[in-house]
């Protein structure tokens, strides 16, 4: 496979590729808290706890969204088969014990301070962002958050548009956003006055520490974490702020980058709208050995994804995210 370096440098002279960054990203700089198996370990389903931690032991998984899909397929069955209304019940409230944990557990597991990560990897991470035009990301943590507004490091000038207005408010339209949190993040929340973002307080009180407020309060951060790419669009669609984030993806042209995606089907809303834009060519990174069974898979779903178009596959380790080390492997 080709590095990072080989496929930027392939870039035609001149075009300045956009980039859709998925859970790679924020693995890249802690593997340990960004995956599923130590938000699992983290994760408090209530009184639901002995029945759904004994389903992801019976599935064999960490995964989440594997675990949602299995309790929507079974939903739809019970529903067929006309079985117990109680049960069908049950098992929908299982769905939302499920997606609540998810919030809870990423809010309590991820670093509580934008000064957990050292100026080093912040001034990496934008490096790498400033070589984007369009930025798009699948997660919900606050670490491309961060990144982008550490304007007091390098590069010299490099600031981006999120599309929010002073003081926290969401506009969007007729500014040049170029960073879209597609699936929502913890920073973001719905009002009835619009969509806002958190930001540090004057008095200093920490975002985190904000989420974590408005949990214990049933406020929940935007999120985006249905089961399915189906009910991922309907998400989506009702929510201004996520409905033109995805279609912005449509705009697209010239190259895109796509870093620390599994190419899952549950995200086919998304690649759906890559294809509906003017992308001549895409990057996909991988990440460990190529011939491995994983990565074979990534790679024949990115195939039969993106049938048609122009795609190349990259090391992802290769990629100066957090440290320019990584640019160094081989």
């Amino acid at each position: 496979m080709i590095t990072y370096n080989d496929a930027m440098q392939s870039v035609p002279l001149g075009q300045k590729p956009s980039v859709l960054l998925a859970n790679g990203f924020s693995q890249a700089w802690n593997h340990q808290i960004f995956n599923y198996k130590y938000l699992l370990q983290a994760a408090n389903f209530g009184d639901r706890e002995l029945q759904l931690k004994e389903l992801f032991k019976q599935l064999n998984t960490y995964d989440f969204e594997k675990v949602m899909k299995r309790l929507v397929s079974t939903q739809l069955v019970l529903e067929i088969y006309e079985a117990n209304p109680q049960l069908i019940e049950t098992v929908k409230r299982d769905q939302e014990v499920l997606k609540s944990a998810l919030i809870n557990a990423i809010s309590h597991t991820h670093p509580p301070l934008p000064s957990n990560i050292s100026d080093e990897q912040y001034t990496t991470a934008r490096k790498f962002l400033c070589s984007f035009n369009q930025i798009f990301t699948l997660n919900y943590d606050l670490l491309l958050y961060w990144a982008k507004n550490k304007n007091n490091l390098p590069p010299e000038r490099y600031s981006t548009d999120d599309g929010f207005r002073y003081p926290t408010s969401w506009v969007g339209h007729g500014t040049n956003q170029e960073v879209h949190f597609l699936h929502g993040g913890l920073h973001i929340y719905d009002t009835v006055s619009g969509i806002k973002k958190h930001k540090c307080t004057e008095d200093g009180v920490p975002i985190i520490d904000q989420v974590r407020e408005n949990l214990e309060h049933g406020k929940f951060p935007l999120f985006v974490a249905e089961p399915t790419h189906a009910k991922k669009r309907a998400r989506i669609e009702h929510n201004p702020y996520l409905n033109y984030c995805l279609r912005k993806l449509r705009n697209l042209n010239g190259t895109l980058f796509i870093y620390g995606h599994s190419i899952a089907d549950n995200d086919s809303h998304i690649f759906e709208e890559i294809k509906g834009a003017q992308v001549e060519k895409i990057f996909i990174s991988i990440y460990g050995k190529a011939d491995s069974k994983e990565n074979q898979q990534t790679m024949m779903r990115a195939k039969n994804q993106f049938f048609g178009f122009d795609i190349e596959f990259f090391q992802a380790e290769t990629t100066p995210i957090w440290s320019p080390q990584q640019a160094k492997i081989p």
